[in-house]
């Protein structure tokens, strides 16, 4: 399936909205669309470049392969500069019942992107061929995303393929014209599917140059004659997912391919790098950012009642932040281009580039210099190693030049640039995270810098672990029939109180408000009631957001003979299976941002009873992070502390054995119990 080339702005926690939520309007049409779809597929001869893979050997794969991918082909001829011509082929083997999906051939386009040409054939197994042609088409449009509002000329074309069934050849030609805004083109040869051979051949007019780079695999040499070049990959693995692994432009082999008119320079729609992509984003916010008087006089006004720079910049970015609706207007080269200030402050209403292109002209007002950072919205999709291409980002923010006047301790979003000085990174976009600090996933992230010299990829800064987690302490009473009863506070700081905030964002009675509660005791204990509950500074972002509740947990604690079994551990797990699987590791184990939570529980035991036996201590440090506990007897009273904290965001599969052993010991932990016996007389 191609994606959207578009500049796409998500909130947060949308960042995998478009792809997911297309793919379940996908499946809907299918499932009004399958009897006409059968009835409308007809005998028909499949062509001769897919009768030729019936018999070629398989690439390698698993048990658990649904479908091989036999042969892909991508051909692309550059007939100019507004015009280029792409036909793309590929076959496919069904190898399980869930790898129907591959008879589904799904092809977006936009108003500078036509489709020319869609026809797709089924192989069976045995039986005559199927034929399923242009006119069977259905065109679906992206469907919306929670918690925003899309308005888009990108369409897909869907076309299914009949009996795609284990051990059936299913495969699709189709062909597009597009009308490019950048010069530029990417050949995705590795899938979830392992790959038999990938062909990419490239036609260029004479006089014209192109520049590749590759991500992610070893470089091919191309077979060249005259003005045409053709690349071949053959015995592609395929990515398995993995949970908690990089995202997918991480670790796919890819070919990113420049196209370069003769004579041309950056102002032709291409970048060889990443200056020359500052360069050229330049150029499409040019002007973007100059006021109106409604704007100068809204600047003014928020200003006026605030006493220094630092307070007069957070005046502006709560404006943005929260009065600013969240609505994406990307026709044409609006995908990439931001809306003017005055237009999106006139309409209240922007998606991330305009609110920073937004709050861009509300500094200089204040005469506070900033610059755009557009950025991938999923850490480790653009690396160091990455080559400039124009799909490397989906989401846009700004890093404000701090005056040498605005110093203070809550602006940790910051980085020193040898050249431009104090750089404070910040998204208007996301009405959850105060100004300065970042959430996490753009936190250790690379975003294109676009400085008055170009364009420069820099890495954004990493929060302290503190700055982002969950201090719960609970004051608890046990009986001497193993109830527990008692009284939990919790304060959430960073992503953890942006989590909580999002999810009660349209939650008006006081009972949902406490569903994430119950959902949380529900994982710790088999019985449990909630007596009463409260919500602090749910609509306070800059302070911490507070859960208090108390809660009644019947035999809770164990009789084993005259003893009772109590687990310090009341409530809260940390552990994790996540890699209790038999297949190893593939990939890096990446965590949303660092983090430090801690638990502290008191718990009176009941009268005639004394600790026995106490859990053993625990002190687990790794690089990546680490985990300390202690159970303690204070008189008659058991306290047990414990502190979990991610230091670094990324696990290399070097290290996943120790990772796996840190969560085992916090599992055993988790599970530990204090033995109570009697008291002596």
């Amino acid at each position: 399936m191609q994606t959207n080339n578009k500049l796409f702005c998500s909130r947060l926690v949308l960042r995998q909205g478009i792809d997911r939520l297309r793919l379940a309007s996908v499946l809907a049409v299918l499932t009004v669309s399958l009897l006409s779809w059968t009835a409308a597929a007809r005998a028909g001869d499949a062509p001769a470049w897919m009768h030729a893979l019936v018999n070629v050997p398989l690439p390698e794969h698993d048990e658990k392969t649904d479908a091989v991918l036999l042969y892909s082909g991508r051909f692309v001829l550059v007939q100019s500069a507004e015009k280029i011509k792409i036909t793309v082929r590929e076959a496919f083997k069904i190898l399980r019942p869930s790898g129907r999906e591959y008879g589904t051939l799904v092809v977006p386009y936009n108003s500078h992107q036509k489709i020319t040409a869609m026809r797709a054939w089924c192989i069976p197994s045995q039986g005559k061929d199927y034929e399923i042609k242009d006119k069977e088409a259905v065109e679906i449009s992206l469907p919306k995303i929670e918690g925003s509002e899309l308005i888009t000329d990108v369409k897909d074309r869907l076309l299914r393929i009949p009996a795609a069934d284990p051990g059936n050849i299913v495969g699709y030609e189709y062909e597009k014209e597009d009308q490019p805004f950048v010069l530029q083109d990417i050949w995705r040869f590795q899938q979830e599917s392992p790959v038999r051979e990938a062909r990419y051949s490239l036609q260029l007019p004479s006089g014209w140059e192109y520049k590749v780079k590759w991500m992610n695999y070893p470089e091919i040499k191309p077979v060249e004659s005259g003005n045409q070049f053709e690349w071949v990959v053959s015995q592609i693995k395929g990515i398995h997912h993995e949970d908690n692994m990089p995202p997918w432009q991480g670790v796919a082999g890819q070919m990113i391919i420049s196209l370069v008119p003769r004579g041309a320079s950056v102002q032709s729609r291409g970048f060889q790098n990443w200056k020359e992509m500052g360069i050229w984003y330049q150029g499409l916010t040019s002007g973007r950012r100059d006021a109106s008087p409604e704007l100068k006089q809204k600047v003014a006004s928020l200003a006026s009642s605030s006493r220094t720079p630092l307070e007069k910049m957070k005046a502006l970015a709560n404006f943005a932040q929260s009065d600013i609706r969240y609505v994406a207007i990307e026709l044409g080269i609006g995908g990439w281009q931001p809306h003017a200030a005055p237009e999106v402050f006139t309409h209240h209403y922007g998606d991330c580039k305009d609110k920073a292109t937004l709050m861009g002209a509300m500094l200089q007002e204040i005469g506070v210099d900033s610059y755009y950072v557009i950025i991938n919205s999923e850490r480790g999709s653009v690396t160091p190693e990455t080559p400039a291409h124009k799909d490397g980002f989906d989401h846009a923010i700004i890093a404000v030049k701090l005056p040498d006047s605005v110093v203070d301790a809550s602006l940790m979003a910051t980085i020193v640039h040898p050249k431009l000085g104090r750089l404070l990174f910040f998204d208007p976009t996301d009405e959850l995270t105060p100004f300065g600090q970042l959430n996490g996933a753009l936190q250790a992230n690379y975003g294109l810098l676009v400085g008055p010299d170009g364009g420069e990829l820099v890495e954004l800064p990493v929060m302290p672990p503190a700055m982002n987690g969950i201090r719960r302490a609970g004051k608890l009473t046990l009986d001497a029939f193993g109830t527990l009863t008692g009284d939990v506070q919790e304060i959430r700081v960073g992503d953890r109180a942006s989590s909580q905030r999002w999810a009660l964002r349209t939650v008006n009675k006081d009972t949902d408000k406490i569903k994430p509660i119950e959902t949380l005791l529900s994982h710790s204990l088999a019985t449990f009631e909630i007596t009463k509950a409260s919500v602090g500074n749910l609509q306070s972002t800059d302070l911490p957001f507070v859960y208090n509740y108390s809660v009644t947990a019947r035999n809770y604690a164990k009789p084993a003979g005259n003893l009772l079994l109590l687990r310090p551990r009341f409530i809260g797990n940390k552990s994790s299976d996540l890699l209790e699987t038999k297949e190893p590791r593939k990939y890096p184990v990446e965590f949303d941002g660092p983090s430090r939570d801690t638990d502290t529980f008191e718990i009176a035991l009941p009268p005639g009873y004394e600790v026995d036996d106490l859990p053993p201590p625990v002190d687990a440090d790794y690089s990546f992070a680490s985990y300390h506990s202690k159970t303690e007897v204070h008189g008659s009273m058991l306290k047990y502390t414990r502190t979990f904290e991610v230091k670094e965001l990324s696990v290399p599969v070097s290290k996943v054995e120790d990772l796996k052993k840190l969560y085992r010991i916090i599992a055993s932990d988790e599970r530990n119990a204090a033995v109570l016996k009697p008291t002596s007389h």
